[in-house]
């Protein structure tokens, strides 16, 4: 189950890491979520593209 109930949808969209980690802080932000928008970039830009896959989705449900 993600941290928060913000939806954010990547499904057939470009698979770039910069992409995701922007699309998704946007999305933290927009749901008024600042603080948690800082932690998730702390820990996605914290190793590879499958670290950044996973915080992703520990973060916020993945359409």
């Amino acid at each position: 189950m993600p941290k928060t109930n913000v939806v954010v949808k990547l499904t057939g969209e470009d698979g770039n890491a910069f992409y995701i980690l922007g699309k998704v802080i946007n999305a933290l932000k927009h749901a008024g979520l600042d603080e948690m928008a800082k932690q998730y970039e702390m820990e996605a830009t914290a190793g590879d593209y499958e670290n950044l896959l996973r915080v992703t989705m520990k973060f916020v449900e993945v359409e």
